[in-house]
């Protein structure tokens, strides 16, 4: 649900596919995510592709969660099961705070989709220097599905009842007043 009486807040979106494969010349997936949240009204704040690497994917993920222009990060790819799928061993050690209910709801829209095959994911999302990760499978349709589905909505102000936008300005409450994030 949206709320008519509240202005848009574009956000500063950094896009990060993990691929061995791929370049920005044949990156559907990162293509269509910067075309959803541009059409959205939010801004690029960076574009990369880099390898199935932890040191390499966590580097340029902490790089841009310091960055005052990025609000958010979202990954495609290297979430699956095989050797070199390693986005969530890259990521999940660093959130500060984990946000199971966007796996939980990821899941249960890509279930509608692909049926059980949906297992064969493990996106994930947290904070990560007061900066929303999210990290979703490295196929088109499951770039849509995370944005179309999820992310629109809650990176938007305007969606009821509430959205990450609207708690942004708290999310460093912890370092304000002295104490550790839990």
């Amino acid at each position: 649900m949206s709320d008519k009486d509240r202005s848009f807040i574009p956000l500063g979106i950094a896009v990060l596919t993990v691929s061995d494969t791929r370049s920005l010349a044949d990156d559907r997936s990162g293509d269509t995510l910067v075309e959803r949240l541009q059409a959205a009204g939010h801004r690029l704040a960076d574009r990369s592709i880099v390898p199935d690497d932890i040191e390499t994917i966590r580097g340029t993920v902490t790089a841009w969660c310091a960055r005052d222009d990025v609000d958010a990060v979202i990954t495609t790819g290297g979430t699956g099961f095989t050797g070199r799928d390693v986005t969530p061993e890259a990521l999940e050690p660093l959130f500060e705070k984990r946000m199971d209910g966007f796996s939980a709801i990821f899941h249960r829209i890509s279930f509608e989709k692909i049926g059980v095959s949906t297992i064969q994911s493990r996106a994930t999302a947290g904070l990560i220097s007061q900066t929303f990760v999210f990290a979703l499978p490295g196929s088109p349709g499951a770039c849509r599905d995370g944005w179309d589905n999820i992310l629109e909505a809650q990176l938007d102000y305007r969606h009821r009842p509430c959205n990450f936008v609207e708690i942004m300005p708290r999310l460093d409450e912890h370092l304000r007043r002295g104490g550790r994030s839990a």
